[in-house]
């Protein structure tokens, strides 16, 4: 069982699905920073310096917090729309570097030992 374990966690998807997770938790981190501090006060400044998480409806003696709910769905906008946005960039910078490897000239192949001596000795019976 540790081997079939082993074989398992050696394997090449299970490494890059790792390093996706970890990359991802630490992008999260940035886009999360981008929106708190950057975007959520300019559209705090719009809504006339009130907060949208604070947004609540008093009922009787109970408060029905909407604005959390609100906070939620503008931050997965704002993080869907920087992540689609630098996607984006990322793919059109992909498919310069793949136009470009096409339009390289290619190089051409070597010629194989037995045909460069065959051609050697075809321009020495020339002579």
């Amino acid at each position: 069982m540790l081997k079939e374990f082993k074989e398992f966690i050696s394997r090449g998807n299970v490494m890059d699905m790792a390093v996706g997770i970890i990359i991802g938790g630490a992008f999260t981190a940035i886009v999360t920073a981008l929106v708190d501090n950057i975007l959520m006060p300019v559209i705090g400044a719009i809504t006339g310096g009130h907060s949208v998480e604070d947004m609540a409806i008093k009922v009787g003696n109970a408060a029905i917090g909407y604005g959390a709910f609100l906070q939620a769905i503008i931050d997965f906008l704002l993080v869907a729309w920087v992540l689609f946005m630098i996607i984006k960039a990322l793919n059109k910078a992909k498919a310069a570097v793949i136009k470009e490897k096409e339009e390289a000239p290619a190089e051409p192949e070597p010629v194989p030992e037995d045909i460069a001596l065959l051609t050697e000795i075809r321009d020495l019976l020339k002579k």
